[in-house]
């Protein structure tokens, strides 16, 4: 029983074509909704195949706040399973990673089951004899979420039964990931390292929206890319400038930049920044690395791959990637104030050290804990989340750049300052809540 949930209008009433109200952030019921309805019937990231690469391995992740395990079955897929054990309901799997060899065990009472999820062993069966187990769910094993998609290596989840397909849920956004994974000579990714781990203050929605916000980076970043760039000021232009430098400084460009960098929007809230160039365009070469493109495209291709630098990409509502800069997070909710957000560092199979090198560097500087960019962002996020507690408007503006046209065309390119993205998100949040 509640408000929002006894009242299906009440939830559309909240997001109008250019505002939103502020319990979309703030309110517990609203969370708990869509982790019922937004974020199960979404098509969700779990992780990444080159994750799980022999028989057995595996990797467990939260899909909306319900435990599953990803793991690579003997014939070479992919399966989701529900981390829970079909007798008591124990996460029969509690490591982040690991091989499981050919079975897993629950570590409460041994009951077994194959890497399909299907039930091997009962330790003293006999004891069901002449019982209702048989007529139950739990002989059948794990449950096993139906709806799974690997595309170029990024496995994705729906946990509803029904809903949009794959491709008519992601669309042409898929590109994104198409220019990422063609950024290798070898046209394929690995994940490598373990993921950066920082926990935010706020809902997960200021994270996502934040990604494609082009009117904050010169104000709440100039503490930190902004001493950077004053820091390098005065020195000879024509000299290299060290990696941090190259990627610190292009933050705090101006107003002009990001306008022209351009944004384009897609149906259910995905969305890009960088559509005619980004803050990673003026990254120095790396000659070793645009000859092995080119010897593996042919130039035509390969400058056009090379030239495709788009800023972030958001798969709404949980994936976010940098294709660039070949790196993603993902945004996973935990409260309607507090976001665990997860950063990955891609190799790019065939290509130079160089390239790691520089991914590396970006998510340390950028996306780590010990970022100085990372913590101006957090303090705006937590800000937020702490100012809408205070009382006057109860709508949140999403008004720049407001044009009555865009309502009749999902697809479309705005200039890079619009807040476009923002309203096309909350468009698919509108979409995915009220859905039957």
């Amino acid at each position: 029983m509640g408000r929002y949930r006894d009242d299906p209008g009440a939830l559309a009433r909240l997001v109008e074509d250019d505002r939103v109200h502020r319990d979309v952030y703030t309110d517990p019921e609203i969370f708990s909704l869509e982790l019922e309805r937004l974020w199960s019937r979404a098509w969700i990231y779990v992780g990444h195949a080159s994750q799980v690469p022999e028989t057995g391995d595996f990797l467990t992740v939260d899909l909306a706040a319900k435990p599953v395990v990803m793991v690579r079955q003997a014939d070479g897929g992919i399966r989701v399973l529900l981390n829970r054990c079909a007798h008591k309901g124990t996460k029969v799997v509690y490591a982040p990673s690991g091989n499981a060899g050919k079975t897993f065990r629950c570590p409460y009472h041994a009951w077994t089951y194959r890497l399909d999820g299907s039930l091997v062993m009962i330790p003293l069966k006999d004891g069901y004899a002449g019982t209702r187990l048989e007529e139950t769910d739990s002989p059948r094993g794990l449950g096993v979420v139906k709806n799974v998609e690997v595309y170029r290596g990024f496995v994705f989840a729906r946990l509803a039964e029904r809903g949009l397909g794959f491709r008519e849920f992601f669309g042409e956004a898929l590109s994104s990931i198409d220019f990422l994974a063609d950024r290798s000579p070898e046209g394929e990714l690995e994940i490598t390292g373990g993921s950066l781990r920082y926990l935010h203050d706020c809902n997960w929605k200021m994270f996502v929206e934040n990604l494609n916000d082009s009117m904050h980076p010169m104000i709440a970043h100039a503490s930190s890319a902004g001493t950077a760039k004053r820091l390098w000021e005065g020195r000879g232009a024509d000299g290299p400038k060290p990696m941090a430098v190259e990627q610190f400084v292009p933050f705090v460009n101006g107003y002009q930049f990001f306008d022209e960098m351009g944004i384009k929007v897609y149906p259910h809230g995905h969305g890009f920044s960088g559509v005619n160039f980004s803050i990673h365009s003026a990254y120095s070469p790396i000659r070793e690395y645009e000859e092995a493109m080119h010897r593996t495209y042919g130039e035509e291709r390969a400058q056009e791959i090379l030239g495709t630098v788009r800023h972030n990409t958001v798969y709404y509502p949980s994936l976010t990637i940098k294709g660039a800069i070949q790196s993603i997070r993902v945004a996973r909710p935990l409260a309607a104030d507090r976001t665990l957000i997860e950063s990955f560092t891609f190799r790019l199979k065939g290509a130079p050290e160089a390239m790691l090198a520089r991914t590396v560097m970006y998510n340390r500087l950028i996306n780590s804990p010990m970022s100085v960019v990372g913590h101006d962002d957090l303090h705006c996020y937590r800000s937020i989340q702490e100012g809408l507690a205070a009382p006057g408007t109860e709508w949140v503006s999403l008004h720049r750049n407001f044009d009555p046209r865009e309502l009749a065309a999902p697809e479309l390119v705005a200039n890079g300052t619009s807040e476009i993205s923002m309203r096309n998100q909350f468009r698919a949040w509108r979409e995915l809540m009220a859905a039957e």
